[in-house]
C-alpha cells in the first residue's frame, strides 16, 4: 500500500515550486513573475527590418531565442541564405552556430559573404561556427541532445534542410521507399519533442529549413485551398512556435536580373503560416540577391513598399511627397529610392514611418486588414 504524504498545511508558490522540481529532479515550475523559459528575452534579426516588424506583434523582433522555427521555402527562394545570415547575426550577439547541412550545398566563400565568422578562434564577443554535414535524422537530434547538455552558452541549431536528411533506416536499407514509409515523421516527431524543453531552458533555438512541395491530391477544393505541404509529418508543426514560408511573388516576375537579364536573385513573399506572437497570417516581401557578387537581402529596398500605404506619403504622378512631423514636404521619386534612403534624415523619417505603419497600426488594428495581410492583392497565393 502506497505511503500516504504528510500534510503541511496550505504551501505559498515557493514552496510548491521547491516541491515540484524536488519530485521531477530538475526545475520545471517556475514563477511566470520572473525571467523562465517560456520568455522570449532575445531576438535574432533575419535581416529584413520589415520581416522583423511583423514577428511579434507590438514589437521589432526576430527569430525567438528558446523555440523551435522553421523556414520552409520553395526552391531558389533563399532559404539557406536567410540561414546563413540568421547564423551570422546570432554570432554577432554572442551566440555559438551549429550548421547541419544535408545537401552538401554550403561553402565557406558563402557563408563568409554572409558575414558569418568561421575561424576556430572568433573574437571573444562573438560566437562560433561549426559546420557538420546531417548525416541521419537520429544522428542530427543526438548531436543536439549532446550539446544542449554540455554547452553553457546559448546556442543556434541549423537544420538544412529537414526535407532532404534520411534516417539511418534509409541509408542502410534498399532503395525501396515502402520500406521506410512514416519512420522518418515518427523520428522527428519524437526527437523534437524530446528536445523542446531543453532548447528553451538553455536559451538556445532550433531553426528547421524545410521545402514547400506541390499537394497532389484527387480534391480540387484541397488542392486549391492547400496548395503546398512541407515534409516530416504534421506533428512536428505543433512544435513551432514560428513558421515563415517563402514562395515567388505571382504579382511580380519572381527572379532578379542584372542589366544584362542574367539571374542574380529572387524576389519572395513570406508568410508567416504559424506565430505564437499574435501575427500569423501576415506577410511581408524583399529581394535576395545569390547570383552575383553580392550575396544580400536588399532590405533598404523593400522598405518602400512597406511604408507607401501611410499618409504621410502622398503620390503625385511619378513623384512622392514625404510629409515630415514638422510639416515640411520632401519630394522623391521611386527610381531614386535607393540613393535617396542614404540620407540620415529620410531614412530616419522612414524608419519612424515603418514603426508606426507595420507594427502599432497593426497591434491597434487601424487600416485595413489587407494592408497587413495581402501583398499581392487578389493574386495572393494561399500557401
Amino acid at each position: 500500500m502506497a505511503k500516504k504524504a504528510k500534510k503541511l498545511g496550505r504551501l505559498n508558490l515557493k514552496e510548491m515550486r521547491g516541491l515540484i522540481n524536488k519530485k521531477a529532479g530538475i526545475e520545471i515550475a517556475h514563477s511566470l513573475s520572473e525571467d523562465n523559459p517560456t520568455n522570449v528575452r532575445r531576438w535574432i534579426p533575419t535581416g529584413s527590418r520589415w520581416l522583423d516588424s511583423i514577428i511579434c506583434k507590438g514589437k521589432l523582433a526576430g527569430i525567438p531565442v528558446g523555440k523551435v522555427v522553421e523556414i520552409a521555402g520553395q526552391e531558389s527562394t533563399g532559404k539557406s541564405y536567410m540561414a546563413a545570415q540568421i547564423a551570422a547575426n546570432a554570432q554577432k550577439m554572442g551566440i555559438d552556430v551549429v550548421y547541419f547541412d544535408s545537401e552538401s550545398a554550403i561553402d565557406s566563400t558563402f557563408l563568409e559573404k554572409t558575414g558569418c565568422c568561421l575561424g576556430d578562434t572568433p573574437p571573444d564577443d562573438m560566437g562560433w561556427f561549426m559546420y557538420t554535414q546531417a548525416h541521419s535524422v537520429e544522428t542530427v537530434l543526438e548531436t543536439i541532445e549532446e550539446l544542449l547538455g554540455t554547452n553553457d552558452n546559448s546556442m543556434l541549431f541549423i537544420w538544412d534542410s529537414v526535407a532532404q536528411t534520411p534516417c539511418l533506416t534509409d541509408i542502410e536499407g534498399d532503395f525501396n521507399p515502402q520500406s521506410t514509409m512514416a519512420l522518418k515523421p515518427r523520428i522527428l516527431s519524437k526527437g523534437v519533442q524530446k528536445l523542446t524543453q531543453p532548447i528553451a531552458n538553455t536559451q538556445s533555438t532550433l531553426l528547421v529549413l524545410n521545402q514547400l512541395k506541390t499537394n497532389i491530391t484527387s480534391n480540387i477544393a484541397e488542392a486549391m485551398t492547400t496548395p503546398w505541404f512541407t515534409p516530416g509529418g504534421k506533428a512536428l508543426s505543433y512544435t513551432y512556435s514560428l513558421r515563415m514560408w517563402l514562395t515567388s511573388r505571382k504579382a511580380k516576375a519572381s527572379f532578379v536580373t542584372d542589366d544584362n537579364g542574367f539571374r542574380v536573385g529572387s524576389e519572395v513573399k513570406v508568410t508567416l503560416k504559424k506565430s505564437r506572437f499574435g501575427t500569423q497570417g501576415r506577410q511581408c516581401t524583399f529581394k535576395i540577391l545569390w547570383g552575383g557578387a553580392d550575396i544580400a537581402i536588399q532590405d533598404e529596398e523593400s522598405w518602400y513598399e512597406a511604408v507607401k500605404i501611410s499618409d504621410s506619403i502622398q503620390q503625385s504622378g511619378a513623384w512622392y511627397a514625404l510629409c515630415y512631423e514638422d510639416g515640411t514636404i520632401e519630394k522623391f521619386q521611386a527610381s531614386r529610392w535607393k540613393e535617396k534612403i542614404q540620407d540620415e534624415k529620410f531614412r530616419n523619417r522612414i524608419l519612424q514611418l515603418m514603426d508606426e505603419e507595420i507594427i502599432m497600426r497593426f497591434e491597434k488594428k487601424e487600416g485595413k486588414a489587407e494592408d497587413f495581410y495581402d501583398i499581392d492583392g487578389d493574386e495572393a497565393e494561399t500557401a
